[in-house]
């Protein structure tokens, strides 16, 4: 179905083939009749499992086509292009930016959760009680969770920086306006983002630092025990068992 369309608007093979492929990382690209977008929409799953849905489109002078994985949602896209029927004057870009701002929105949306379970990690590392291995092993993978997050959400920056370029594209109207907006939601994004990437990094070093306080508090003890049972061992083991006690 793909590959009809393609033959039938013109679309770059490179740009079929990159919208075919499943670990594109997102990007822009710019052809002699049409940019070609890839991004990916973010959702987590009722484990907390990351969900990166990838979409792509083709941005023609008269069209949009789009090339959605199906995780990716399009019904809060069609809902974006409803609600802004002062838009549709400018035509296919005004849908590329309903797409990009669902998408965006749904950044911001993860970025947040995200937000709520370090807070939680930072509540429950400072508990009396030790540590569990449970609890480790999930800082870690909200590590991983945030850098699977970062490799969506960092490169957003450099796509709508290519799309404020096209003059051309998206305009200097109530459209660029709009586009300028998504750029500042993408930057937000990206800083809260690198906070959260400084506070996770910050918990993994502070836990390990109050496994090693408590575990030498634990050496202290056992070696004030010791300390205290020495005295009586030596005097035991001077005397023997065989002899009186004086």
């Amino acid at each position: 179905d793909l590959q009809q369309i393609a033959d039938e608007l013109g679309l770059d093979p490179l740009a079929v083939e990159d919208a075919l492929e499943h670990h594109e990382r997102p990007k822009a690209d710019r052809y002699p009749t049409h940019t070609f977008l890839t991004t990916y929409g973010l959702s987590f799953a009722a484990d907390g499992t990351l969900c990166p849905a990838k979409v792509s489109a083709f941005l023609l002078p008269r069209a949009l086509v789009t090339v959605r994985t199906e995780h990716f949602d399009p019904e809060p896209v069609v809902r974006a292009w409803d609600s802004t029927p002062e838009l549709l004057p400018f035509g296919a870009p005004a849908l590329l930016y309903g797409l990009l701002d669902v998408v965006v929105d749904g950044h911001l949306v993860a970025v947040q959760e995200l937000d709520d379970r370090v807070e939680a990690a930072e509540d429950a590392l400072f508990e009396e009680q030790p540590q569990s291995v449970d609890m480790h092993r999930s800082t870690y993978e909200l590590r991983r969770t945030l850098a699977g997050v970062r490799k969506v959400v960092l490169p957003m920056r450099e796509v709508v920086d290519t799309l404020l370029r096209r003059h051309d594209l998206v305009g200097a109207g109530e459209l660029g306006e709009r586009f300028r907006d998504l750029a500042d939601h993408v930057v937000r994004a990206n800083e809260w983002v690198d906070s959260l990437r400084e506070v996770v990094t910050a918990l993994v070093e502070t836990g390990l630092s109050l496994a090693d306080a408590r575990l030498n508090q634990i050496v202290r003890k056992l070696s004030a025990w010791a300390a205290i049972i020495a005295v009586p061992t030596a005097v035991t083991g001077f005397y023997g068992q065989n002899v009186p006690y004086p």
